[in-house]
């Protein structure tokens, strides 16, 4: 039996420019999964997305930090965003939601909001970038940006949170059950392949 993943999060604080500095120095800072541990590869995405929104709330509420680091913290916010984000979404649609239909309705349910919710988020996703771009131009604006920024993350953070633990808790454990080694290494090298386009 596969052992529970760690799951990232990040308390919120009272203080948030305390946590200014701690969301930037774990980002990028975990150890790989094996690579060809399919579950834990898409885990660690998902604790990329928990880190990505805990650096946008902390660049949206933190005070203090130097423009510099606004700066780096809105391209960082933005890149991951637009790039790695649509790669996770594929993964899950076009690799796995298709070797996994079929087999259980609980199953077929989790899958069938899965690939609903990846487009229910784009359009937010969309303007998070774009206000996260926007302080990356102009680092002097974050404070006239910050509330609409901060209800952006609260809204997608709460989304984000039901759709990851439904993944974690349904889809996560079925690929256990349901895809054999082989099958697993395929979607593996589709992962692969895409971040290597």
């Amino acid at each position: 039996m596969r052992e529970k993943r760690e799951r990232v999060t990040v308390a919120p604080s009272a203080r948030p420019e305390l946590l200014w500095g701690g969301v930037l120095t774990r980002i990028g800072k975990k150890a790989p999964p094996r690579d060809d541990d399919l579950v834990a590869l898409l885990g660690d995405c998902h604790a990329r997305i928990r880190s990505f929104l805990a650096l946008a709330r902390a660049l949206a509420t933190a005070r203090g930090a130097a423009d510099g680091e606004v700066a780096s913290s809105g391209a960082a916010v933005a890149r991951y965003f637009e790039l790695a984000l649509p790669l996770h979404a594929e993964d899950e649609d076009a690799s796995l939601a298709p070797r996994l239909r079929g087999r259980d309705a609980e199953l077929d349910a989790a899958l069938a909001a899965m690939t609903a919710e990846h487009r229910e988020h784009a359009a937010r996703v969309a303007r998070l970038c774009e206000l996260c771009r926007a302080i990356e131009r102009e680092p002097a604006r974050r404070g006239a940006l910050a509330p609409e920024l901060a209800a952006l993350v609260d809204s997608l953070g709460h989304d984000f949170e039901v759709h990851l633990e439904r993944e974690e808790r349904v889809i996560f454990p079925a690929i256990d059950r349901w895809l054999d080694a082989a099958t697993r290494g395929a979607v593996v090298a589709e992962l692969r392949a895409r971040r290597a386009r």
